[in-house]
């Protein structure tokens, strides 16, 4: 009867280990819960698009009670970002608690400058898809509309345009190719962020600047930015509704875009149990109202959710199609 009643007591001691309240086994998503500080890497400054959307989730979660603390957020913007990407990508102690904010910009100017592949992180979601419109600062701008900047461009006036890294640089290229103008006649100024290059058009220091509507919808607001020209197939809605397409602006021209998806990935050490977690935390994100409509239909955004293994397949896709496209 003795050893009956030990084996039963050391049962019940063990089952802790292995079950949580609901009998869920350690394997499934219930087996992770943060028990401490979560670390997010995002590789932009504050105040551009991808630090709204990584504060947008973190919001979102502890507001609805599914993270009882808000992360912290880390920013590493060294190398245009790419430092704080190789942080990540290399963690293992803390592999479990380390985030880092990741899109389609990030990826390319990564895998075509540095070794770094998407094997070497771990991918969470795909949350939304994002598009960029071309702004003037309707005090300082020469120009009051895109086709007066590029009636100027053509007579012998050099255009400058200030924008992000990454997608922003990719579609400047594919807008002056498709204007058929050279690097000399609209000229392009990187900046380690989006928020940068709003203050440099803000300072009248270039002529238009290139955003996403999270990081220059404050200024619209504001009359500060004005938009000019979609860079999409079709209008914007509401305050930047009045934006034509380059084929409204020109009908010899097609439109011209390069829809960014962002997401968010963990280091490649983080166990399947944390990345589900996470998955399963982003997918409650994208259907909660804070995230619909407070930061979606707030700065015209298309939701795209994508749980973990959606992204992994997703994101290993886009990275062989874009080395493809670039020869490596």
């Amino acid at each position: 009867m003795k050893k009956v009643f030990l084996f039963v007591l050391i049962a019940a001691l063990m089952l802790p280990l292995f079950a949580n309240g609901n009998g869920e086994s350690a394997g499934s998503s219930a087996g992770f819960a943060p028990t401490k500080d979560i670390t997010w890497y995002c590789t932009s400054k504050p105040g551009g698009g991808s630090d709204i959307y990584t504060r947008a989730i973190s919001d979102s979660a502890v507001a609805n009670g599914w993270l009882s603390k808000a992360p912290l957020i880390n920013y590493k913007t060294d190398g245009a970002g790419e430092v704080g990407r190789n942080e990540v990508a290399n963690t293992k102690q803390n592999a479990d608690y380390t985030l880092l904010t990741f899109n389609s910009g990030d990826l390319m100017p990564m895998v075509a400058n540095t070794p770094n592949r998407i094997k070497n992180f771990t991918p969470i979601a795909i949350m939304a898809t994002d598009k960029q419109l071309l702004f003037i600062n309707p005090e300082k701008a020469k120009y009051k509309t895109f086709a007066d900047a590029l009636a100027a461009a053509k007579a012998g006036t050099q255009v400058v345009i200030a924008g992000s890294k990454g997608d922003d640089l990719e579609l400047y290229g594919m807008l002056i190719k498709e204007l058929g103008l050279k690097e000399n006649q609209i000229a392009y100024i990187t900046n380690d962020s989006t928020a940068d290059a709003i203050t440099s058009g803000l300072g009248g220091h270039v002529d238009l600047v290139m955003s996403k509507p999270a990081a220059a919808s404050e200024y619209v607001k504001a009359g500060m930015l004005v938009p000019v020209l979609a860079l999409s197939d079709s209008r914007f809605a509401g305050d930047l509704a009045s934006a034509p397409t380059l084929h409204e602006v020109d009908a010899q021209y097609n439109d011209v875009e390069l829809p960014v998806w962002r997401g968010i990935v963990g280091p490649a050490a983080m166990s399947e149990e944390a990345a589900k977690f996470y998955s399963d935390l982003a997918k409650k994100v994208s259907e909660s109202k804070e995230w619909i409509e407070g930061y979606l239909e707030k700065n015209s955004l298309k939701s795209s959710f994508m749980d973990y293994k959606e992204a992994k397949a997703y994101m290993e896709k886009y990275e062989a199609d874009y080395l493809k496209k670039i020869g490596k």
